[in-house]
């Protein structure tokens, strides 16, 4: 490739904060849940690179020429892989998408189509280098390069930006289904590649009520490792929807024998609790189903495609709350903002 940078080029990466930010010194945008990608295109070829430095382009054929339709012969382009599905993201649909099968992807390629989502312009339309600049001129140009280069692309979209306080608030008042929370950058940085400098990212913590379905136990002795969390749908089924672990070495010892005296088929009535991963060991990929009667109060900071999409973490006991009464309803009212922010742009 003749471009002034060229792969691997690792992205600027965020710290994790708990507030937003607030200044004139900030910009703020959605932070979306899917592959984060950085696109490099000169003339006939284009590259597409993950997060970790790994090419993508593969896995995503309908993106490449997508990017090969666009005008301009040379430059690069950060930003997130997605796929929409209906009225939302789907990150499951992302998954899918990562087989050694050239068959399967070309299958899913044609019946999910992928969308990037852009918002950095590091080498602009003329070849020429914009990562030394600051955030405030690369936004104008990636405006600009969008409203030129993108209007007839139906994949390629921007990503929407504020400095308004009061509209990434409203966002952030939306964040669930594809949207994972929220971004503000220094308006006068360059971009720093590989570091956590000049962004920050902040998400919503949530809590919600689950029953335990289940259990595995930790891969070494014989204690729990982690409990399987479930909600009932409307007709009473209950669906595993995620885990909780991070117990301590007292609380294991403790929670044990108070689970395995439950220990009763068949735990989970709905969606049950996956095959192992190639991170388990053989004790650690099974599970023990529980008799339903214990609710917990968990943290969680996002729920998409039937469950948390990350481990929750345990705040308390509800001996209280009845198990019938923990829904999915307390979650399937973060219905996707995402699609409603691209499509105003």
């Amino acid at each position: 490739m003749t471009l002034p940078i060229r792969a691997p080029y690792m992205p600027m990466e965020a710290k994790s904060v708990e507030d937003i930010p607030q200044g004139d010194q900030w910009q703020y945008e959605p932070k979306w849940d899917g592959f984060r990608c950085i696109v490099f295109r000169d003339g006939a070829e284009v590259q597409l690179q993950s997060k970790a430095g790994q090419p993508l382009a593969r896995y995503f054929p309908e993106l490449v020429e997508a990017f090969l339709q666009l005008k301009p012969a040379r430059f690069v382009l950060d930003g997130e892989i997605v796929i929409p599905e209906g009225t939302a993201l789907s990150f499951d649909a992302l998954l899918q998408r990562i087989h050694p099968a050239a068959s399967r992807i070309r299958k899913l390629s044609a019946e999910t189509p992928a969308s990037f989502i852009a918002f950095d312009l590091l080498v602009d339309d003329r070849g020429q280098l914009l990562a030394s600049k600051p955030l405030e001129m690369r936004r104008a140009a990636l405006e600009k390069f969008a409203a030129k280069q993108l209007a007839t692309s139906d994949s390629i979209l921007l990503s929407p930006a504020t400095r308004e306080l009061k509209v990434v608030k409203r966002w952030f008042g939306n964040v669930g289904g594809a949207l994972d929370g929220v971004i503000a950058k220094e308006v006068d940085s360059s971009y720093m590649t590989g570091e956590r400098a000049g962004m920050v990212k902040i998400k919503q913590l949530r809590t919600v009520d689950c029953v335990i379905g289940g259990f595995r136990y930790a891969s070494k002795g014989s204690v729990i490792g982690s409990i399987l969390l479930g909600l009932y749908d409307r007709t009473g089924l209950l669906h595993h929807v995620g885990f909780c672990s991070g117990f301590t070495a007292q609380q294991k010892k403790e929670l044990t024998p108070k689970l395995e005296a439950l220990i009763k088929p068949p735990g989970f009535t709905g969606q049950a609790p996956g095959g192992p991963s190639r991170w388990s060991t053989e004790r650690s990929a099974e599970w023990k189903p529980l008799a339903n009667k214990l609710v917990v109060e968990v943290q969680y900071d996002h729920y998409t495609g039937g469950r948390f999409r990350h481990g929750t973490r345990f705040l308390r006991w509800r001996p209280d709350k009845a198990p019938k009464q923990c829904t999915l309803d307390q979650v399937r009212g973060e219905k996707s903002f995402a699609l409603k922010l691209l499509k105003k742009r």
